[in-house]
């Protein structure tokens, strides 16, 4: 048992860090089904959806600063500080990776949305509401397999969205003879992609956070 660890039983249960990460992993939810309902509507109709994203990564990056603020003033954390700063920044990058794949779809006026880029940001969005199941479950730590099942599930989207994202590159340089087309499209679904690997990053983290309290 760590010091911090012994702490913990001296202290009342946290009130400051928990309610926070609930904060982060909603907003970065929030974000990942505005992004899934931007690439299922008309084009004329994005617009303001785009907006949304680009407030909710303005929220989620204050979220973020509030996060490490609490961290550098509280000598007990509920977990180690080490897993508190890199769960805070998995969960940061996904949303902005979300909010990059948002934005070069406004930039690049990508009017034509495909299979592929509608299969990732359904991947995403999954995989964003079980980072979500995981991180509502360290309050007390007691349900470890609620967060290890969490994470396989997280585990196996980031393979899926591997595999979607190789097809559509594939078919992307088979089919298309526009240049330009060809560096947008594969600059979203790379931007998707990633946003993938940064949620199975955040279930690492949380994968490691379990297996320390078990």
């Amino acid at each position: 048992m760590t010091i911090n660890n012994f702490f913990q039983f001296l202290v009342p249960k946290d009130k400051k860090f928990f309610p926070l990460f609930e904060k982060a992993t909603s907003n970065m939810i929030l974000m990942a089904s505005t992004l899934h309902e931007v690439v299922n509507m008309a084009p004329a109709d994005r617009h303001e959806h785009f907006m949304k994203i680009e407030e909710l990564e303005q929220t989620g990056e204050e979220i973020t600063r509030k996060i490490n603020l609490e961290l550098s003033k509280n000598f007990i954390t509920p977990f180690d500080r080490e897993d508190i700063y890199a769960l805070t920044k998995a969960i940061d990058n996904i949303a902005g990776n979300i909010y990059g794949a948002s934005s070069r779809m406004r930039l690049y006026h990508i009017e034509k949305i495909t299979k592929s880029i509608r299969k990732l940001t359904e991947i995403n969005l999954e995989a964003c509401q079980n980072i979500d199941a995981a991180v509502k479950e360290l309050r007390d730590l007691k349900k470890i397999k609620k967060i290890t099942d969490a994470c396989a599930r997280i585990n196996k989207l980031e393979n899926k969205s591997d595999m979607v994202y190789d097809k559509a590159v594939a078919d992307l340089f088979e089919n298309e003879t526009d240049a330009k087309n060809i560096i947008k499209y594969k600059e979203v679904l790379s931007v998707l992609e990633s946003a993938a690997d940064r949620c199975k990053s955040a279930s690492n983290v949380l994968e490691s956070i379990a297996v320390k309290h078990s």
